[in-house]
């Protein structure tokens, strides 16, 4: 499986993926967009695109699965982002009443 693919590519994705999930949760239950950066996830996001791309056109293997993974964790730590955003604009709005 690994005879093409570079294994240092794959541990880097994985290292990366591996902490998507812990910032999800963290999003997710503290409903707060402390510590975001909606321009740095966008960065990421754009990195891992260009790397599906490249994986596409020029080195085509199973890692681009991985870089797929990757976007979809992000892009759903971003959307927490926004949905964050609006809940802290709401509560903001009720508590100013």
């Amino acid at each position: 499986m690994f005879s093409q693919m570079s294994i240092f590519e794959i541990l880097m994705l994985l290292c990366f993926g591996a902490a998507w999930p812990f910032s999800i949760y963290k999003s997710y239950k503290s409903k707060s967009v402390a510590g975001k950066s909606p321009y740095f996830l966008m960065i990421l996001i754009m990195g891992y695109f260009f790397g599906i791309l490249n994986k596409i056109f020029y080195n085509y293997d199973q890692v681009v699965y991985l870089y797929g993974l990757n976007l979809v964790l992000v892009s759903t730590d971003l959307s927490l982002y926004f949905r964050n955003i609006r809940l802290q604009n709401s509560f903001q709005k009720e508590t100013s009443m």
